[in-house]
């Protein structure tokens, strides 16, 4: 992206910013606004990314930059009908759904149940309000905005997201659901979620975050989660993207684990144009363990960028991490992932996969698995593939009568199948099955009519 454009976009972000003064006196968190105006000197000190960064060397953010993004003043959920509702939610799945349009919470759309005693799930803008003592340690406190360009922009513009809080040695049972969505809208809207997920020392927790558009209007969703899981805490925690076609979408996940914690990390991208997903996690202390799993299926001109840190910084921590793409058309799927292991972190253990499945002569890979080690007791391993589908494997369905559609579909169900396997809620794996199948026939049918 040429340096004038780059300027334009980011000047165009720092008006808007100062447009929205006025709306940022009325914060009642009013301890929110230093975090907010170092965020955005930050973000005008380094504006946006360029291939030329080593971070984003394989992503142009160009259409993220060039599309003048508003905020909507008001949320409008008017086309969330009940049966919308239904698919966006796995329903029967019961459990509390929190339900963001456009960024902010809408509690009538949302479905409260019965948590255990001392349990905070709600709007974020409201604990900002209120809670100051239970979000002030540790919003913006983990997610670093020096030289994370998005991470900047959305700490700079949060307006709402989601406020999740497990006292001390409470194990939350059900999960917990944060919807959020996208509406139509002739002007491009952008919204900034910020979620904050804290577990304390002994807690359990299982948070869903899926993503969904209603439309097909270009629009930007930036969205920053915040996890800290103290001491011996686990939270269990998936990603699932659905974002409409002409959207884009940045994620940034951020977790810091104290001794003994374990979280689990779940990111599925399903929609999008363009999207990229930063996954990071700091084993901040001894005996951590993370597990970090993803999967992106993609096809037409859909861009996936997966970016993954895992830090291991005190002993006696283990890491896994298994990510797997299934990409078709012209799209492009991007693997970078980096474990590292500090001085101190003697007797880590970690292991990190990527392995990508063709099913084009256009579609497109990257994989760059990196080790950083500077520690010499440790296990640590780390593996790439790219390849097509087995010949053999396909003779040998299709000699035992199975139809050459068929025989793929099943091929590629088996190279997903230990990733959906892994999703820690019932009907959100069901519901993730189904809709596979349903893409995997409709790109039967798209190559069908190519051909014809």
């Amino acid at each position: 992206m040429p340096a004038t454009r780059t300027k334009d976009a980011k000047d165009r972000y720092l008006a808007a910013y100062a447009r929205a003064a006025g709306d940022r006196s009325r914060d009642a968190g009013s301890w929110i606004t230093p975090l907010r105006q170092e965020s955005i000197e930050r973000f005008a000190a380094c504006g946006f990314p360029t291939t030329r960064d080593e971070a984003w060397r394989y992503t142009s953010v160009a259409p993220i930059a060039d599309t003048p993004f508003v905020q909507m003043p008001e949320a409008r959920a008017d086309a969330l009908t009940p049966e919308v509702f239904e698919q966006l939610t796995f329903e029967p799945w019961e459990c509390t759904h929190l339900v963001f349009v456009n960024g902010r919470f809408d509690p009538g759309l949302s479905q409260m149940r019965t948590l255990p005693r001392g349990v905070e799930a709600g709007s974020l803008s409201a604990a900002i309000a209120s809670k100051r003592a239970l979000v002030e340690p540790w919003l913006a406190r983990l997610a670093a905005t020096e030289g994370q360009p998005f991470t900047a922009l959305n700490t700079a513009f949060m307006q709402d997201g989601a406020f999740v809080r497990v006292p001390k040695g409470v194990a939350v049972k059900e999960a917990i659901h944060l919807l959020f969505v996208s509406t139509s809208s002739r002007t491009p809207i952008m919204s900034h979620p910020r979620n904050l997920i804290v577990a304390e020392e002994g807690s359990q927790i299982t948070v869903l975050e899926s993503y969904a558009g209603l439309g097909g209007e270009a629009y930007f969703t930036n969205v920053v989660t915040e996890i800290a899981a103290e001491n011996t805490a686990v939270v269990e925690h998936a990603i699932l993207q659905r974002e409409s076609e002409a959207s884009y979408h940045v994620g940034t996940l951020q977790a810091h684990l104290g001794r003994g914690a374990a979280l689990s990390s779940h990111v599925i991208s399903l929609g999008g144009a363009l999207i990229r997903n930063n996954v990071n996690a700091l084993l901040a202390s001894e005996g951590a363990d993370c597990t970090l799993n993803g999967l992106y299926v993609t096809h037409g001109r859909q861009h996936v960028d997966n970016h993954t840190i895992i830090d291991h910084a005190r002993p006696h921590g283990t890491s896994r991490e298994l990510y797997k793409g299934v990409l078709e058309g012209r799209s492009r799927g991007v693997f970078d992932g980096t474990i590292i292991v500090r001085p101190d972190a003697q007797k880590t253990d970690a292991r990190q996969h990527n392995k990508n499945l063709i099913l084009s002569e256009e579609a497109l890979a990257d994989s760059k698995p990196t080790l950083l080690i500077n520690a010499d007791d440790v296990k640590c391993s780390h593996s790439a593939t790219i390849g097509q589908l087995d010949e053999n494997s396909l003779f040998y369905l299709r000699s035992r009568g199975i139809g050459d559609e068929m025989a793929r579909n099943l091929l590629i169900q088996a190279f997903v199948s230990d990733i959906l396997a892994r999703i820690p809620v019932g009907p959100v794996r069901t519901g993730l099955e189904c809709l596979l199948y349903t893409r995997l026939h409709d790109g039967h049918r798209r190559r069908a009519g190519a051909t014809a």
